[in-house]
C-alpha cells in the first residue's frame, strides 16, 4: 500500500517525476490533483501516492490523453470506488537507488530492442519497447535515450551502407509518429512565453525540431511548431504576429544552413530573438561564426537550458561574420552563369554511363552546395556533403572514377564560363580531387 504520509518536498517531487514545476502547479490549481499538504510555512509536502498519481497522470498522456482527459478518468475510476493505483507498477522512491543501477543498462538493451525491431520493419514490436520504455522511465529520457539515439545509429547504418533508405524512413515514421502524439497530448502551457520552433527553405528533417517542440511544451512553454521547409516570409509573419519571445530554426545540410542564414537574418533586422542548431553545425562548427542569431549547442539537452537564458534575456548578441568579396564575387558569378556552366557539363559528360536523371541529381546535388558554401565563407564546407556522395555511389555499385571525371568536367564548365570569378571553386574542386 502506497504511503499517504506527506513526507517530500517540491524539489523532491520534480526530481523524481521529471515534470516541471509550473506544470505540476497549474495541475493542481486547475484540477485539484495531486493535492499536497503545506508545512506551517506554505511549503508543499507530498507523500509517496501522490507522486504515484503524478506518474499515472504523466502515462496517460504518454498514451495519447490530454491532461484534462487524463484527470476525468482518475476521477472516474475513483467514482467507481477503486483506486486508480491499484496494481501499479511504478516504482516508489524508496526503490529508485535500486533501479538507478540497471536503468542505464535497461536503457540501452530496449534501444536496441526497438532498432532491431525497426531494422525487421516490426511495427508492433517497437511499439511494444515504446510502451514499455515510458512505462518505466521518463517521457524525456526515452525521447532522447532511446529515440534520438536509436534514429541517430540506425542513420549511421544508413550512412555506411548498413542500412536501407526503407528502413530509415521506416523508424523515421515510428519516432515522429510517437514525438507528434505525445506533443499533441502535452499539458496546455502555463507560462507566458511563446517560441516558434520549425525548418528553414530545403530543410525536410523534422525529428530534432519536433522534439525541441516537445521537450519545451513539457517545461510549459507556450510552443508553436511550423514543421519543414517554411520559407522566411511565413516565419517572420508568424513570429511577428503571435509576439514570439524566440525563434528557433534547425538545419542538417549544408543548403539548409544557408536558407537558415537567410531566415535568421531577416527575423533579426525585425528586432526578433532567435537561436539555431542541427548536425551541419555540429561536423562543420565555422559555420556557426556566419550565422546571425544565438547557437543552441551541439546537443538537445543543452540547448533546452539555452532557450531558458534567451527567453530571459541573459545571452548578449553578436556580429556574425561576413563571406570574403572573393567568395560572394563567386557565388555572383556561379548563380548568374549556372545555367550555362550546367549545360556545358552535362555536354562533356555525355561520354560517361550515367543516366539523364542520375546525372542530373549529381549537378544539382553539387551545384545547390557550391553556392551554399560560398554564402557561408568556405568553399570547404562541400567536402562533408561530397564525402556522403562518395558513399551513395558506392552504394549503387558505382565506379569512382566516375565521381573524378564528374569534378573534373565541372571545374572545365566553371572555367569556360567565369574564368577567373570562379577561383575559389576551382581551387576546392582542385584539391578535392586529389584527395
Amino acid at each position: 500500500m502506497l504511503s499517504k504520509i506527506p513526507a517530500f518536498n517540491l524539489k523532491a517531487v520534480l526530481r523524481e517525476t521529471g515534470l516541471a514545476a509550473d506544470t505540476l502547479r497549474a495541475w493542481e490549481r486547475r484540477y485539484g490533483l495531486p493535492m499536497p499538504q503545506r508545512t506551517g510555512g506554505g511549503h508543499r509536502l507530498y507523500s509517496q501516492y501522490d507522486i504515484e498519481t503524478i506518474k499515472w497522470l504523466m502515462m496517460r498522456q504518454t498514451e495519447g490523453l490530454s491532461i484534462s482527459r487524463a484527470v476525468d478518468l482518475w476521477n472516474e475510476i475513483s467514482a467507481s470506488g477503486t483506486d486508480p493505483l491499484a496494481g501499479s507498477a511504478t516504482l516508489g522512491m524508496s526503490n529508485v537507488s535500486a533501479a538507478g543501477s540497471t536503468s542505464e543498462t535497461t536503457m540501452n538493451a530496449l534501444r536496441a530492442e526497438w532498432i532491431a525491431a525497426c531494422l525487421n520493419f516490426n511495427e508492433v514490436l517497437a511499439e511494444q519497447t515504446l510502451n514499455k520504455a515510458f512505462s518505466m522511465f521518463q517521457v524525456e529520457d526515452v525521447c532522447l535515450e532511446l529515440l534520438q539515439k536509436g534514429m541517430s545509429e540506425i542513420g549511421r547504418l544508413w550512412y555506411t551502407n548498413h542500412a536501407s533508405v526503407q528502413q530509415e524512413h521506416f523508424a523515421s515514421g515510428l519516432a515522429m509518429r510517437r514525438i507528434d502524439a505525445l506533443l499533441s497530448a502535452s499539458p496546455s502551457p502555463s507560462r507566458s512565453q511563446t517560441v516558434l520552433v520549425g525548418c528553414p527553405s530545403t530543410e525536410w528533417h523534422t525529428f530534432t525540431p519536433l522534439l525541441v517542440s516537445l521537450l519545451l511544451r513539457r517545461r510549459g512553454l507556450n510552443v508553436i511548431y511550423l514543421g519543414a521547409n517554411v520559407p522566411t516570409e511565413q516565419f517572420a509573419e508568424t513570429a511577428l504576429k503571435v509576439k514570439a519571445n524566440l525563434v528557433i530554426l534547425v538545419a542538417q545540410t549544408l543548403v539548409s544552413a544557408a536558407s537558415l542564414q537567410n531566415t535568421l537574418q531577416a527575423l533579426s533586422s525585425q528586432g526578433i530573438v532567435t537561436g539555431f542548431g542541427g548536425r551541419i553545425f555540429n561536423v562543420r562548427p565555422s559555420i556557426i561564426d556566419y550565422v546571425p542569431g544565438h547557437f543552441l549547442g551541439t546537443a538537445i539537452e543543452s540547448s533546452i537550458q539555452e532557450v531558458e537564458r534567451l527567453i530571459k534575456g541573459k545571452v548578449k548578441e553578436r556580429m556574425p561574420k561576413t563571406a570574403s568579396q572573393s567568395h560572394l564575387a563567386a557565388l555572383h558569378g556561379f548563380n548568374s552563369k549556372r545555367t550555362l556552366i550546367e549545360s556545358t557539363l552535362k555536354k562533356n559528360l555525355q561520354p560517361l554511363s550515367i543516366s539523364p536523371e542520375e546525372l542530373n541529381n549529381g549537378i544539382y546535388f553539387l551545384g545547390n552546395n557550391i553556392a551554399a558554401a560560398l554564402q557561408l565563407g568556405d568553399m570547404e564546407h562541400v567536402s562533408e556533403e561530397m564525402d556522403w556522395l562518395k558513399t551513395l555511389l558506392k552504394a549503387y555499385s558505382r565506379p569512382p572514377q566516375e565521381l573524378s571525371k564528374f569534378i573534373e568536367s565541372y571545374s572545365n564548365a566553371i572555367d569556360e564560363q567565369i574564368n577567373g570569378q570562379g577561383d575559389p571553386i576551382k581551387k576546392w574542386l582542385q584539391e578535392y580531387s586529389e584527395k
